[in-house]
């Protein structure tokens, strides 16, 4: 139900996930550890609300999302073909996705993403959604295209506030000022969208996982600023660093240690740490 609605699309997965009422969560490619985080909690909570969730498949936020709503479906909009996925790292989540939700494409078999098919996607991932929440995005994000999409499909636009000293929450910060509905939780979220569907959503009993294991593995060459990378001024547990760099306890706190000496690293108590 948008203006330019492509007149084919190649859809593959479980396709009752389509019929399911969906929320798209969208954001940095390059996600805080507190962005990951956040973003795990909002995807599992309304996927287990009844929601299907909509994301784009990239790095960051993205995969977060997808990742925290696999159980209950969540549906990948790709850039490229069914059979060109980008990043192709993210061929294995895919494979995931597949099972209890689907892959959406207005693009031919063959297709390779090009820079600009990249803005054309988002335009399905907010015209699939009854709203898009933006967890993290920069100045420049392209997700702030998605939720400049959105308001001209008529969706809701939520924004997650962050830290004004993090520029990966510019965007986020400045879609509020600009009438976004911020959201701390779940309920915000469903409290807006159930009223426009005209019906209250059945809740899903949570499920257990195990996909947050890491191993214990030597640090490969980016790992320190894969670490790094994670770390914001909004403070984040050091469990949860372990976790999202799947690293190792003793790499990570190996590399906090070295910015603690080097006067970028401030500790909280329990067991939160953020930069300085």
């Amino acid at each position: 139900m948008i203006d330019d609605a492509p007149p084919l699309i190649a859809v593959r997965g479980h396709l009752p996930a389509l019929a399911m009422p969906a929320v798209a969560v969208v954001g940095s490619r390059n996600a805080s550890a507190a962005g990951m985080k956040l973003t795990q909690i909002f995807a599992r909570g309304l996927s287990e609300a009844g929601f299907a969730i909509v994301s784009g498949l990239a790095r960051g936020i993205d995969a977060a999302a997808h990742r925290a709503s696999l159980a209950n479906g969540t549906i990948a909009v790709l850039a490229g073909g069914q059979d060109r996925i980008y990043p192709p790292e993210h061929g294995d989540l895919l494979d995931e996705i597949l099972s209890a939700g689907v892959a959406v494409t207005e693009m031919p078999l063959g297709w390779e993403p090009r820079a600009r098919d990249f803005p054309r996607r988002n335009r399905l991932i907010s015209g699939l959604a009854l709203g898009v929440v933006i967890v993290e995005a920069a100045k420049r994000s392209g997700s702030l295209i998605t939720a400049r999409l959105a308001l001209e499909q008529g969706r809701e636009v939520f924004a997650v506030p962050g830290s004004p000293l993090d520029p990966r929450a510019e965007g986020t910060n400045s879609l509020i000022k600009q009438g976004a509905t911020p959201v701390t939780e779940t309920a915000d979220i469903v409290a807006v969208l159930e009223p426009i569907m005209g019906m209250a959503l059945t809740a899903r009993e949570p499920e257990p996982t195990d996909r947050d294991r890491v191993a214990d593995v030597d640090p490969a060459a980016d790992e320190r600023a894969r670490i790094i990378a994670l770390l914001s001024p909004a403070p984040v547990q050091v469990d949860d660093l372990v976790r999202l760099a799947n690293s190792s306890p003793r790499v990570v706190r190996l590399v906090l240690l070295e910015l603690e000496l080097a006067g970028r690293l401030e500790r909280h108590g329990g067991g939160l740490v953020s930069l300085l």
